[in-house]
């Protein structure tokens, strides 16, 4: 967890957002009463009408969380966290077993642990203590049993499976924005999803989790949508808009609540990466800082261009939060394509996976000469935009889109077993609005065999 060396940059953000004062120790039944457990203000959460169990951390681990590490089949990150009065942080592993024998084979790593506080203007101060560990010595089409914690206070056991790729393939869910309601009108996606594909081998987020990037308790609500799923099935996400404040500083809780690799240009550390598997290469851009930072666009140009070159997979899958292709009306955005446009012809990555537009659309695409956008079935690679929370734009009828969609929340899944890539959209209700295939043909641009379903445009 890249999060020590963003201590001051932590520090000057909450310095300017709030000031600390004194607060009210927590009401009686209230859960931080726990001797040498930090005080809140529980009654402005309540006079704010907050969910004080999403907001404000206690001796028990909450928010755990499973991250893809750069090496996805022989390790995994895990965080969570807890009240200041837990110094340390603890997981216990074990291989699964049908019953309890597993206890006789735990093995226990240490966390490192960073304090963090924020406090959004005109909301409470909130002080915890994050933890951070990776789970390593992992084997591939294994199954483990984990706990977080220590001393009184530990979570549940929780499970989760290695990948085995070369055996079984890989198949993971996308996820556009959530971003608004995200308790209230985004769980049910998250929800569905799983129900509809319980086996998938990780979670990829296309930016924009929450709407205000240092609210902890978007953050909370968006821990509970997932609950249980977040800590048994490894998630990546990359950077939205939203995960910045104003002058292009990341949220606060980005890097300590989350445990991404660090592989990418420096200074992007957990937000510009990539990782590996032996069939698959997932990259994620930082799409905020391509837009507002000409330095950072540019060290992300060279470091795609590289690690495309010299380190390549059979597959590719690019995420970033901004669409190389937009859905909504009116809205473009040429310097990515003028950037990395042809960074991604040049290597044939296969898919590009966005959020940003609130609606949905599909195709591949191509420039030409005049800048529009024309269809492009021997392009080979897929572009598309989705989003899986409430939040909804007007969609375009540009020609771009093999399959389109308004005011509707999806999910998608994506697997890949050999020279095949399989995409299914589903919407909120379980119901298949979308789906092709991509084949892998040697020299030649991918093969795309659509697979719509017979049923109306949204």
């Amino acid at each position: 967890m890249a999060f020590q060396k963003h201590v001051l940059i932590t520090f000057l953000t909450v310095l300017f957002l709030c000031v600390w004062v004194p607060v009210v120790q927590g009401q009686p039944g209230s859960p931080f009463l726990d001797p040498g457990a930090p005080t809140y203000d529980y009654d402005m959460a309540l006079r704010l009408g907050m969910d004080v169990k999403l907001l404000f951390p206690s001796a028990t681990p909450d928010r755990i969380i499973v991250n893809l590490t750069a090496d996805p089949l022989s390790s995994i990150a895990v965080n969570w966290r807890t009240d200041t009065s837990k110094v340390l942080g603890l997981v216990e592993i074990a291989e699964a077993t049908d019953g309890p024998q597993f206890l006789q084979q735990v093995r226990t790593i240490q966390a490192t642990t960073d304090s963090l506080k924020v406090c959004p203007p005109d909301e409470p101060a909130v002080v915890a203590h994050y933890h951070a560990a990776t789970i390593d010595q992992l084997v591939p089409g294994k199954k483990y049993v984990y706990r977080v914690g220590e001393g009184a206070h530990w979570s549940e056991w929780f499970q989760f499976d290695v990948p085995d790729p070369e055996k079984e393939g890989l198949s993971f869910l996308y996820f556009g924005d959530a971003q608004n309601e995200v308790k209230s009108m985004w769980s049910r996606v998250i929800r569905e999803a799983y129900r509809t594909w319980p086996d998938i081998d990780f979670m990829l987020h296309a930016g924009d989790l929450i709407n205000r990037h240092n609210r902890d308790i978007e953050w909370g609500e968006w821990f509970h949508a997932g609950a249980y799923i977040h800590a048994t099935i490894p998630s990546i996400m990359t950077p939205g808009n939203h995960e910045y404040g104003k002058g292009v500083v990341l949220s606060p809780q980005w890097q300590p609540q989350f445990n991404l690799p660090g592989n990418g240009p420096k200074g992007l550390e957990e937000t510009c990466y990539q990782i590996n598997f032996p069939n698959l290469k997932v990259i994620s851009l930082d799409a905020e800082q391509i837009d507002e930072s000409p330095y950072f666009l540019e060290k992300q140009v060279q470091w795609l261009d590289s690690v495309l070159q010299h380190d390549p997979r059979p597959w590719t899958a690019l995420t970033l939060h901004y669409p190389f292709y937009s859905t909504k009306p009116d809205r473009d955005n040429p310097k990515l394509r003028q950037h990395f446009k042809p960074i991604i012809d040049r290597y044939g990555v296969d898919i590009v996976l966005q959020g940003h537009d609130h609606a949905y659309g599909r195709g591949m695409v191509s420039n030409v000469a005049s800048g529009s956008q024309v269809v492009a079935g021997a392009a080979g690679t897929m572009y598309v935009v989705s989003v899986s929370g409430p939040k909804m734009y007007e969609v375009s009828d540009d020609p771009w889109m093999d399959r389109k969609a308004s005011n509707t929340q999806l999910f998608q899944i994506i697997t890949i077993r050999g020279d095949e890539l399989q995409y299914q959209a589903y919407t909120a209700t379980g119901e298949l609005y979308d789906a092709f295939q991509l084949k892998k043909r040697k020299g030649k641009p991918n093969m795309l065999i659509n697979k719509i379903p017979d049923t109306p445009e949204k």
